[in-house]
């Protein structure tokens, strides 16, 4: 069984120094070796943004895709593949901007896999701009005067489209958010997880000390129920979505793969995809 160290590349990641991302990575990492899984049986795709970069720094299979495209890539992946562990990953930009409407059709269709989202509030590559995320108010160089739109509740939409894992975290918290990654992981069906990775370098507001002030931990709310969907999303109207944890998880519903008529046990990849000549021609025959 590979080690957390085995899932490790010579890539040195070029975040920033106290980037939120470097945790992400170290989770995804910790958690692939603590389910069991060896690096050929992984696969990291990723979309543009500094969370893109985090394909090319994990020991396993990887793809830096173009920008909110990496869950069509993921999907694909793991539809050829039914066998590997699809992780697909990328920044708030990149997952709830350009990308929405991927993330909410990837989110109804319940594909086995995992999508973790850096949310740091701001575009951080191209230098500072307003993200979907970004508060009310919030000063940037898009927004000189402050940010006039209002900030998108992804956890929110995701219940509403009928997620069936939704979980959130805190890049300081490693040993809480390596769980939800296992979890996700493990989980039949599509998992979101959102983690706040602040950005040191343009996000000087919602710093690692205001996430640690404003963050409710639901391990801490007593009788929490992740199982009650109006539960999940009342706790988060109720807090601004400024909660970390296992929000909600449907165990019951199928993935789109058990759904799918006639979808092989064995993957795509393995299948003898040839066809004898009298196959083709009874093929041929059906557009004439």
């Amino acid at each position: 069984m590979a080690t957390f160290k085995e899932f490790r590349n010579n890539v040195k990641p070029n975040w920033c120094p106290g980037c939120g991302d470097f945790s992400v990575q170290a989770a995804i990492q910790r958690a692939a070796a603590n389910v069991g899984l060896e690096p050929e049986q992984l696969a990291v795709i990723s979309g543009i943004g500094c969370s893109g970069r985090i394909s090319g720094y994990i020991n396993a299979y990887g793809l830096h895709g173009i920008h909110g495209r990496a869950l069509p890539i993921a999907q694909g992946v793991k539809l050829a593949n039914r066998d590997l562990t699809v992780v697909a990953s990328g920044g708030d930009g990149d997952g709830f901007a350009i990308g929405m409407g991927h993330t909410v059709h990837a989110i109804r269709r319940n594909i086995n896999m995992t999508y973790i989202v850096m949310d740091n509030q701001i575009y951080g590559l191209t230098k500072g701009q307003t993200s979907p995320r970004s508060s009310e108010g919030f000063k940037t160089k898009s927004t000189p005067e402050g940010a006039i739109e209002t900030t998108l509740s992804p956890l929110e939409i995701a219940l509403s489209a009928g997620a069936t894992f939704v979980a959130q975290s805190f890049s300081s918290d490693l040993k809480q958010l390596t769980s939800l990654i296992e979890q996700g992981i493990q989980h039949e069906g599509f998992s979101l997880i959102n983690v706040f990775s602040p950005c040191v370098t343009f996000n000087k507001v919602n710093t690692y000390d205001w996430f640690k002030e404003n963050i409710v931990n639901l391990e801490t709310v007593p009788d929490y129920d992740p199982s009650n969907r109006v539960m999940a999303m009342t706790k988060l109207m109720e807090t601004n979505s400024m909660i970390t944890g296992l929000i909600y998880q449907n165990k019951t519903k199928k993935s789109y793969e058990n759904l799918v008529s006639g979808f092989r046990e064995e993957p795509l990849v393995s299948q003898n995809l040839s066809l004898t000549e009298s196959e083709f021609d009874k093929l041929v025959a059906e557009f004439r």
